[in-house]
């Protein structure tokens, strides 16, 4: 919000004790997720335009639910690569060229 005035250092500390400390490390979380979602699109892009794609039993071994889990992170990023793709394409910024 522009000219939006920053909260007072007693709401900050009032908020940080409600929340049992998590409200100052809602930006960082934030920052760390928004970082997950755009690593996990970089595979999908990478998975599109290569044919390389993740090895998930790296990671997984045979745990089937780090497996499931995985899977649900890959199918996250191709979900932001296909939204992105469709955006990209409605406006008019981007033309196809193949």
């Amino acid at each position: 919000m522009v000219g939006a005035a920053p909260l007072p250092p007693v709401v900050l500390v009032f908020l940080d004790l409600l929340t049992l400390g998590l409200w100052s490390k809602f930006g960082r979380l934030t920052h760390y997720a928004f970082d997950a979602v755009l690593l996990s699109a970089f595979l999908a892009g990478m998975k599109r335009s290569t044919g390389l794609t993740f090895k998930t039993d790296k990671v997984a071994g045979e745990n089937k639910e780090v497996s499931k889990w995985v899977g649900k992170y890959l199918g996250l990023g191709e979900w932001v690569m296909d939204q992105s793709v469709a955006i990209a394409g409605s406006s008019g910024w981007f033309e196809r060229t193949r």
